[in-house]
């Protein structure tokens, strides 16, 4: 096997990976959010906070426009 070969064998590896890493990720997170709702709390004058409710206003003007995850990793 090449260098080339291996190359190309582990980026394919790693293509296959990450849609599996990313959805255990997002389950574990959901079950932590879901164990514990009551423990993380935004304070209102966090940049954070402000960032979070002005994407919220925009989305429900429909303002945001989702990139696929092929377009943001180009």
């Amino acid at each position: 096997m090449t260098r080339a070969d291996q190359a190309l064998s582990i980026q394919d590896f790693i293509n296959a990976l990450e849609p599996v890493i990313r959805r255990i990720v997002r389950e574990e997170l959901n079950v932590i959010v879901e164990r514990h709702a009551g423990i993380f709390q935004l304070d209102s004058e966090s940049p954070l906070h402000a960032e979070l409710t002005e994407l919220k206003a925009r989305n429900e003007r429909g303002g945001l426009e989702f990139l696929s995850h092929e377009e943001v990793w180009k």
